[in-house]
């Protein structure tokens, strides 16, 4: 059995619906896919997630418009799938009612929040889980045009959690007697179930979340519970590479990692992997393969236990844009460490991811790294807090510029002198303005933040620099 999950670039319209179609039409008829079967995992289409949030501020601020715009884009995005893709009349007019219905509870929710003028996690999972499920009926159809037998399922009947509303934690043990309780005679009758990823609920079933991006998760544990042969991730990327393909053509796909190198891709912020997918998969032993969806027949990057001793062993550089400088300090030396706990603990609280965030006792701040979509909420959120202190209270908030992020994550005895020493050597050369930086305990990893102006050029020079475009080791 192989575990498919598919992320929202892979979805993003009707051409990659029909794309994604394809490649699951492909993998269900290879011999003996029949007999072991197919599962699909999948997330809203690129970009929902965020608008459903963003909409759900803003009815808690009582602005009315932006969600009911929202809604309609939503409505019509998806209506243009629906209507490219099925043909039948019936299942057309059936689906297409079934997304009008979901979008109208949506706004109803929104005014809700509106009522409320207030958005709990809680409410915040409710409105964020609403992508996959749209995302997830619209593919069931599209592949039972198709001739295949397909079934959308709710992970909300499958994926048991804690109730940490935003970022919950699955309790394994009920989650694998759903998955084969409710999956495996599906599986065994020849029907694909196409699975809502990113979503879940507690015991008393209450939706949850797995976080940002944890549609990967979601088909870790599906894989984990199912005791699946292998999980595939299909991203628009040929696996792991070493640079953002984007930035850097001439990035070159890492064949093969171990699952703790993968990991610490994945920590260090490589977007095609949720940094919790490893841990189910490890503990089973199952394979994970990172695959191009737009780009099928390459193999992309294969993870396991045991990678080939044959295999090159090659550093990564992970760069992410969109991000916001967030200062947040007093104006006298008044500042000290628990305000900086403090602040960091109510940003957990209201969901707001900080990717980097430094203190520096200098400048008496704290420096946070945010991505530009929680910029407000982020601002709305620790001036509301701190406000409370009262009128003498002199902190000083604000967003300081626009930045991105490098990391670069080596591997043990890649090169005589260890890769941090390299990449701030290349920086110098390269003239970079290097605002934050962050290190562990180890010579094979470290993150900065830059302006995000520099990024492009930051992240071909280290590509350069580091001897990755020629495929061998600088210092050697």
């Amino acid at each position: 059995m192989i575990v498919h999950k598919f992320g929202g670039t892979s979805v993003g319209d009707a051409s990659c619906f029909a794309n994604v179609a394809d490649i699951i039409h492909q993998h269900y008829h290879r011999p003996g896919a029949a007999e072991t079967g197919t599962v699909v995992v999948v997330s809203a289409m690129s970009g929902v997630t965020n608008q459903l949030i963003a909409g759900a501020r803003a009815a808690a601020e009582g602005k009315d418009s932006i969600y009911r715009e929202i809604k309609a884009s939503l409505l019509n995005r998806h209506l243009t799938v629906v209507e490219s893709l099925l043909t039948r009349t019936p299942q057309r007019l059936e689906v297409a009612g079934w997304v009008e219905d979901r979008l109208h509870e949506l706004e109803r929710f929104y005014r809700s929040i509106a009522m409320l003028g207030e958005l709990t996690a809680r409410g915040c999972d409710a409105v964020a889980s609403l992508g996959e499920q749209l995302s997830a009926s619209i593919l069931a159809a599209v592949l039972c045009e198709r001739g295949m037998r397909a079934q959308a399922i709710l992970a909300t009947e499958l994926i048991v959690t804690d109730d940490h509303f935003g970022a919950a934690t699955p309790l394994m043990a009920p989650t694998r007697q759903r998955l084969q309780t409710r999956l495996k005679p599906l599986i065994e009758r020849g029907i694909i179930p196409v699975v809502t990823g990113y979503i879940a609920a507690t015991e008393k079933g209450v939706i949850t979340t797995l976080g940002r991006g944890g549609s990967d998760y979601s088909a870790a544990l599906i894989g984990a519970g199912l005791d699946a042969d292998e999980v595939w991730i299909w991203s628009d990327v040929d696996g792991i590479l070493t640079a953002d393909p984007n930035l850097v053509p001439q990035a070159r796909t890492l064949d093969q990692l171990s699952y703790s190198e993968a990991a610490d891709l994945a920590y260090y912020g490589a977007d095609v992997l949720h940094p919790k997918t490893i841990r189910p998969l490890m503990e089973q032993g199952i394979p994970l393969r990172i695959v191009n969806s737009f780009n099928p027949t390459h193999p992309g990057t294969l993870i396991v236990e045991s990678p080939s001793p044959n295999r090159q062993r090659l550093p990564a550089i992970i760069s992410t844009t969109g991000l916001s400088l967030i200062a947040l300090g007093s104006r006298d030396d008044s500042w000290a460490l628990p305000l900086a706990a403090r602040a960091l603990q109510k940003l957990s609280d209201a969901g707001v991811d900080v990717l980097m965030f430094s203190q520096s006792f200098s400048e008496h701040s704290l420096n946070l790294v945010v991505r530009e979509q929680d910029q407000a909420h982020c601002l709305k959120t620790l001036s509301q807090e701190f406000r409370s202190d009262g009128p003498d209270a002199r902190y000083h908030l604000g967003v300081k510029e626009q930045v991105a992020t490098i990391s670069v994550v080596g591997v043990p005895h890649w090169n005589e002198n260890g890769i941090v020493s390299h990449t701030f050597r290349a920086l110098g050369q390269c003239g970079t303005r290097v605002i934050a930086v962050a290190q562990a305990a180890t010579e094979h990893n470290v993150s900065f933040c830059v302006p995000e102006d520099q990024v492009a050029d930051t992240v071909r020079f280290l590509h350069r620099e580091l001897g990755l475009e020629n495929h061998h080791r600088v210092g050697r």
